[in-house]
């Protein structure tokens, strides 16, 4: 990653070039990720190529000032903080459904980081609505932070018993918020390349979540949210107070996405139907 690149990267953030990859500076770079670029699908529905190779991942950042999913937001987030001097490790998850089944293989990818304080951080600025903070990979307590209570467990027996869910791996973490598990973690290191059925598989299957809906959305300055589904414009509040608008026009649509989140369009995405190919 060139110098030039990183600078580019670092001014979307808004942030300036760390001067040791420490902690706190990897709080402040992982807080600036979320508010500034956003967990976003649309090249899915604009028929755009989602292509795991970093160059294009960081195009896509730092030139085409666009976000994108776990794949494209954690992996060149990744590639920021390793040029910063953090040590930088993949992590493949498969992510909890609401009855409490896990997803496919490789179905998230996350980031396990190093920092010269010593300290090991699992980062994550492509889950959507999440930690705005790294949480400590080695803590097994409650984790507080402004995107609710966290906790990394060891993956036990109790998801197959409860929950339904697969028996775990040994050493596999789970990550619960607010008492649910979100994703399950595997810890062995893993490679961008890894990581390229499991964006195809979300990017063009049916029964992907991310084929079937529209979402583009980023943490707030007051510690909130603004989501933009569809053509539905909700917001959440630091203090729990929702809204909820529905766009009527698309140039309405076009404006949200240029002014709220600092994506320019020139068409306003749809969702394709995978089944009949459009």
């Amino acid at each position: 990653m060139t110098s030039a690149r990183i600078d580019a990267y670092l001014r979307r953030l808004g942030i300036a070039r760390p001067p040791q990859p420490t902690s706190e500076a990897l709080r402040e770079l992982h807080l600036r990720h979320l508010r500034t670029v956003p967990f976003e699908n649309l090249s899915v529905h604009l028929g755009e190529e989602i292509a795991l190779d970093g160059t294009r991942l960081l195009e896509k950042v730092t030139e085409a000032r666009r976000g994108g999913f776990c794949y494209e937001l954690n992996g060149a987030f990744g590639m920021l903080l390793t040029a910063l001097g953090y040590r930088v490790e993949l992590l493949a998850g498969r992510v909890y459904d609401d009855e409490g089944r896990l997803g496919i293989p490789y179905d998230h990818l996350a980031l396990r980081v190093r920092t010269v304080d010593g300290d090991t951080w699992l980062a994550d600025v492509g889950f959507g609505a999440h930690s705005h903070y790294p949480l400590a990979c080695a803590e097994r307590g409650e984790q507080d932070d402004p995107g609710g209570v966290f906790r990394v467990v060891e993956a036990g027996p109790y998801e197959a018993g409860v929950r339904g869910g697969a028996a775990a791996d040994a050493g596999d973490l789970d990550v619960l918020r607010d008492g649910t598990p979100q994703y399950r973690l595997e810890t062995r290191p893993r490679v961008l390349g890894d990581f390229t059925a499991g964006a195809w598989w979300h990017s063009t299957s049916p029964s992907s979540h991310f084929t079937r809906s529209l979402v583009c959305s980023r943490v707030t300055g007051d510690g909130g949210r603004i989501t933009l589904s569809g053509r539905k414009l909700k917001t959440t509040g630091a203090d729990g107070t929702r809204g909820t608008r529905e766009l009527e026009t698309d140039e309405e649509v076009l404006t949200v996405y240029r002014e709220r989140f600092g994506i320019e369009l020139s068409r306003v995405p749809a969702v394709r139907n995978p089944d009949s190919g459009d």
